[in-house]
């Protein structure tokens, strides 16, 4: 791993730091779309906060932490978490992970939950290994019916 390699939450995004973000996101999902104004809401979002991994700083990396203050306690999840295909295998994703970790218990969430695809079973291990455990449970996702 490089020694300039610095993960963080962002407070500001330079058109080059967008640029990156447009970048990453085909390799995060086919139907991600970019939208800069979206992006740039997070770094003043009371309840989301973007880490990013920079290398000789540029973004190689990056993931969103959700906090939600709920009847049952405050509930984090982890989103968007993607690695530049060029810089895959390095640790980047797991210096990611534990930065959202320590921020998460720092803040007092008191659960931490994030989802992934089943065939995307390297995510999966590197998820376990961080700490995450599977569980028996079914992610439902809003379809609105078309008219």
């Amino acid at each position: 791993m490089a020694d300039d390699l610095r993960i963080s939450i962002a407070d500001s995004l330079t058109q080059s730091d967008l640029q990156r973000i447009e970048t990453l996101l085909p390799q995060l999902s086919s139907t991600a779309r970019f939208d800069p104004e979206r992006v740039l809401s997070l770094l003043d979002a009371q309840n989301a906060d973007l880490f990013v991994a920079r290398e000789s700083g540029r973004i190689v990396g990056m993931a969103t932490l959700v906090l939600a203050p709920l009847v049952t306690g405050l509930h984090g999840s982890i989103e968007d978490v993607v690695v530049d295909q060029s810089t895959r295998g390095r640790g980047i994703a797991r210096l990611l992970l534990e930065a959202i970790i320590d921020e998460a218990q720092g803040r007092g969430a008191e659960k931490l939950d994030l989802t992934s695809r089943p065939a995307r079973e390297s995510a999966l291990r590197l998820y376990e290994s961080v700490g995450f455990v599977r569980r028996d449970t079914n992610v439902l996702r809003f379809a609105p019916r078309s008219s």
